[in-house]
């Protein structure tokens, strides 16, 4: 117990050690936390007329936001798969950066969805024990389940391994083995119950469609290892932690296999919905053409698509082999779904309503801000998590003084 101590203190201890430009990085995220917790204290106390959101659109920005982060968690498993499936050796290396990835977006996403209450007081009804969870007939409390569980697998992998790395002893498998696979299968999972939340809405037709799941796993497996794949050059370029070439081409290549499927299933879609167009396909005629003098969100989802186009392209040719292409792609692909999921995907749903109204939805001002705090929050949680690790990961930081010196001549 005195040796786990030792090594939290030494650990945030570590937290607050860097140079300047890691000072600069940490301040500026802090204000921009702490401008978005001032949004949200405002949204708190006067309520979500502080968003763009109506009765006809009661999702917005911060769902969006929610639905996209979940499937950036889900990809995690990229690194994973090769790493404990297929016995690739090289992504050993990096596959803890995954780990740490999916820990900090999970709890953006849990931070959505508590900013997206209008009364955030009865946040317990989420907590089996002490609300109404209303399990299992409600596809929700699956969804705080499966969360809250990859939450829980990842914070004890990554804790395990970098503890046992601190401490220079070799990992034992069953105290981690069994909850690497189970966390594949749990990555699956959280993205396909989020999915079955909107496949579910026999209502809302834009979201009743059996290809939605699909196309949310494709595109996870786009934007999360094009996320990994950034952070592995910013790792490269600000550390001295090696990584080679053949975990970013690992992802690339798993990048360009999902963003053809993705694409392809889009265009399925689409095929659908307008070459025998019917009462249903009004959602997406208002997304990619406007209805009824209302084109708020045309704009975006072509962007959308050129961004996803643009990416592919990329990611197809022999550019992408080049850091300055990938990274370019990685970028594209990264915004494109991210619109594409985020506000080509929620507020379609709501547009035009039950009823046939039209009304459309932009985040407001406050409604951005808090997003952006959350953003800013997920980014220092990584960023302070990538500096306690990496020391641990290259032998710096060790229990033993001269098994650290030793890593270090090495």
């Amino acid at each position: 117990m005195r040796d786990y101590l030792t090594f939290l203190f030494r650990v945030w201890r570590l937290s607050f050690q860097g140079g300047t430009k890691f000072y600069l990085w940490m301040s500026a995220l802090s204000v921009l936390v702490l401008i978005g917790l001032h949004a949200w204290a405002r949204q708190f106390v006067d309520g979500l007329e502080m968003t763009g959101m109506t009765n006809q659109v009661s999702w917005g920005a911060y769902i969006a936001n929610f639905t996209f982060l979940v499937g950036v968690a889900a990809a995690a498993v990229m690194l994973v798969i090769p790493a404990y499936v297929y016995k690739k050796e090289h992504m050993h290396a990096v596959v803890i950066f995954g780990e740490l990835l999916a820990i900090a977006v999970i709890i953006m996403c849990l931070l959505f969805v508590m900013v997206d209450l209008g009364r955030p007081d009865r946040f317990h009804h989420m907590i089996p024990p002490f609300g109404i969870f209303n399990f299992p007939s409600s596809i929700l409390s699956w969804d705080v389940i499966v969360l809250n569980g990859y939450l829980l697998l990842n914070l004890h992998i990554a804790g395990y391994l970098l503890y046992c790395r601190y401490r220079g002893r070799k990992p034992t498998r069953k105290f981690y083995i069994p909850f690497v696979f189970l966390s594949i299968a749990w990555a699956v999972s959280i993205h396909t119950v989020t999915a079955f939340l909107y496949v579910g809405l026999a209502g809302r037709s834009y979201w009743h469609h059996p290809l939605v799941p699909a196309r949310f796993l494709a595109s996870a497996f786009v934007a999360g290892p094009a996320l990994m794949i950034l952070t592995f050059q910013i790792v490269r370029r600000t550390t001295r932690y090696f990584i080679g070439d053949q975990p970013i081409t690992t992802l690339r290549m798993i990048m360009t296999v999902a963003m053809i499927i993705n694409m392809f299933l889009l265009f399925s879609e689409l095929f659908t919905e307008f070459y025998s167009p019917t009462q249903h396909a009004a959602a997406a005629r208002y997304l990619y053409f406007g209805l009824h003098g209302h084109h708020g969100l045309v704009p975006w989802i072509w962007t959308a698509m050129a961004l996803d186009a643009l990416g592919l392209i990329l990611l197809i040719t022999p550019a992408s082999r080049h850091k300055v292409w990938l990274n370019l792609a990685c970028v594209t692909c990264f915004v494109g779904i991210w619109i594409e999921k985020g506000m080509g995907l929620i507020v379609p749903g709501f547009v035009p309503s039950c009823l046939g109204q039209v009304v459309e939805y932009l985040p407001t001002l406050n409604e951005t801000l808090v997003c952006l705090g959350i953003w800013a929050l997920g980014a220092l949680m990584f960023t302070w998590m990538l500096r306690v690790a990496i020391p641990i990961m290259n032998g710096a930081l060790r229990a033993n003084p001269e098994l650290s010196s030793t890593s270090k001549s090495n």
